[in-house]
C-alpha cells in the first residue's frame, strides 16, 4: 500500500468518525494533517455490519492525495475487528483490492433481466489454441435471420471458465454489405491475417466494429433504453467476423476453446440504432512501430472534417468510450475539434491498465456533427523492452 491515499472510518457510540490518511510505506498510514479531503456523509452499524458513506474531490492539489483520473483506478480495502484505541490496528489478512473506472462505471445488470428474450450467438467450435504466446483467430458468421429489423439491447461474453487465463479480448466486426461468400455452410475460419482475408473473401470484414470486450471488463453490457444494435430485416450487414485474441504466455498445448458472445434481442424496435466509431492508428508495422527503452512515445492520428460529412445533420450521440491498446499502452485520448478549435475531450483515459479494459460510461453524453474533426493520441512506454514493438 505504499503511496496509497486512504480513508479510515468507524462508528462508536452511534457517531461516525472518518480520517484522511496516507501510506508512505508498508507501515501504519499516517493522518494527513496538511488538508482534510475525505469527508464523512452517512454511516451505520447493525447486526455486526458497518456501512460508511463518504466523499472526496477528484483533484485536491494535496501531495498526500492520489488524483482520481478518467480511466482505471486501483482500490484497496481492509478492515479491523475493533475500533481504533487510540490508533488503528493491523488488518492482517482482512484485505483485498479491485480495479475500476471510478468516473465511468455502471454496475452490470443481472442476466435474469433478459430471460425470455430471443438471442443469437457467435462462438468458436472446439478451437485448438496454438502453443504460442499470441494468437489471433477469425471466424465468419452469417447474420441471424429476422423477417423484420430488430434491436439487440444487451450482450454477454461467453468466455469459457477454463480459458479465462488465455482469452485476452474479442472483437465482432461487420462485413461490408457488398461481401458475398460462395458457401454459407463453409465460411472462413482461420488465422487473422491479410493474406487469408484476401484468399477467403473476408478482406472487407475488418473495418467496422460491432462490439468489443477485453480482459477485466464486465461480461454483460446493457445498451441505453432508447437505442439498440440493429439486426435482421433490411439492415445491410449480412456477415460478421468474430476475432479472438489468445494470450498464451505459458505456451500451453492441447487447450480447446468455445468462447464467444451472445446478443439479447428485444421484441420491439427502439428509437435509435447504435454502433461504434473508431479512432486510432492501424496496428501493423506500417502504422505502429515503437522504439525500445522509451519512457513516453506518442502516436498521433487525425480524422479530418471530410470524413464526418456523412454524419446525420442532427448529430450522433456518444454515450460510452472504450480505450484499447496492448501491454505498452499507458494512456489514450481523443479531442473533439469543431470549427478549427479543440472543444473538449471526447474521452481521456489518463490511467490505462492493460489487464482491466472497461467500457466507460461518459458522465455527460456528447453530440457530434458533420464537419467535426478528431485528434487521437496513444502514449506508450517501452522502458522494459530491448527490441522494437510492433
Amino acid at each position: 500500500m505504499k503511496s496509497a491515499d486512504i480513508g479510515v472510518g468507524w462508528i462508536a457510540d452511534g457517531k461516525m468518525y472518518f480520517q484522511d490518511r496516507f501510506a508512505f510505506g508498508f507501515t501504519t498510514p499516517i493522518i494527513d494533517n496538511t488538508t482534510t479531503d475525505w469527508f464523512a456523509l452517512n454511516g451505520k452499524e447493525e447486526n455486526g455490519w458497518t456501512a460508511l458513506q463518504f466523499k472526496r474531490k477528484l483533484e485536491t492539489c494535496d501531495s498526500m492525495d492520489v488524483p482520481i483520473k478518467f480511466g482505471t483506478s486501483t482500490l484497496i480495502y481492509a478492515y479491523g475487528l475493533e475500533d481504533p484505541n487510540p490508533d488503528i490496528s493491523y488488518h492482517e489478512k482482512r484485505r483485498g483490492s479491485r480495479t475500476l473506472p471510478l468516473l465511468g462505471y455502471a454496475n452490470p445488470p443481472d442476466e435474469s433481466k433478459f430471460y425470455g428474450l430471443e438471442t443469437y450467438e457467435f462462438k468458436f467450435n472446439n478451437f485448438l489454441v496454438p502453443a504460442s504466446d499470441t494468437t489471433y483467430h477469425c471466424k465468419v458468421f452469417k447474420a441471424p435471420v429476422f423477417k423484420e429489423k430488430r434491436h439487440a439491447i444487451a450482450h454477454k461474453m461467453l468466455i469459457e471458465e477454463k480459458n479465462r487465463d488465455i482469452v485476452h479480448h474479442l472483437l465482432v466486426y461487420e462485413c461490408d454489405p457488398s461481401t458475398v461468400f460462395p458457401d454459407d455452410n463453409n465460411l472462413p475460419d482461420n488465422a487473422c491475417d491479410y493474406d487469408n482475408a484476401l484468399n477467403d473473401g473476408s478482406e472487407l470484414c475488418r473495418t467496422n466494429i460491432a462490439t468489443i470486450w477485453a480482459v477485466g471488463g464486465d461480461l454483460i453490457e446493457e445498451f441505453p433504453e432508447e437505442a439498440g444494435y440493429p439486426v435482421g430485416g433490411d439492415f445491410s450487414v449480412k456477415y460478421y467476423v468474430l476475432e479472438m485474441h489468445y494470450n498464451n504466455d505459458l505456451l500451453i498445448s492441447g487447450r480447446r476453446d468455445n468462447s464467444g458472445i451472445r446478443f439479447y434481442v428485444s421484441p420491439t424496435l427502439r428509437l435509435h440504432d447504435m454502433g461504434y466509431l473508431t479512432f486510432g492508428s492501424t496496428s501493423n508495422a506500417l502504422g505502429l512501430a515503437i522504439p525500445p527503452r522509451t519512457d513516453r512515445f506518442n502516436v498521433d492520428s487525425y480524422c479530418p472534417a471530410k470524413v464526418t460529412q456523412s454524419f446525420p445533420k442532427d448529430g450522433i450521440t456518444v454515450i460510452t468510450a472504450y480505450a484499447h491498446t496492448h501491454l505498452q499502452g499507458r494512456s489514450v485520448w481523443t479531442k473533439l475539434i469543431r470549427n478549427g478549435t479543440a472543444v473538449q475531450y471526447l474521452f481521456n483515459t489518463e490511467a490505462f491498465d492493460f489487464n482491466y479494459q472497461f467500457e466507460h460510461k461518459l458522465p455527460k453524453r456528447i453530440q457530434l456533427y458533420p464537419g467535426d474533426e478528431f485528434a487521437t493520441r496513444c502514449v506508450y512506454s517501452t522502458t522494459d523492452k530491448n527490441v522494437i514493438t510492433l
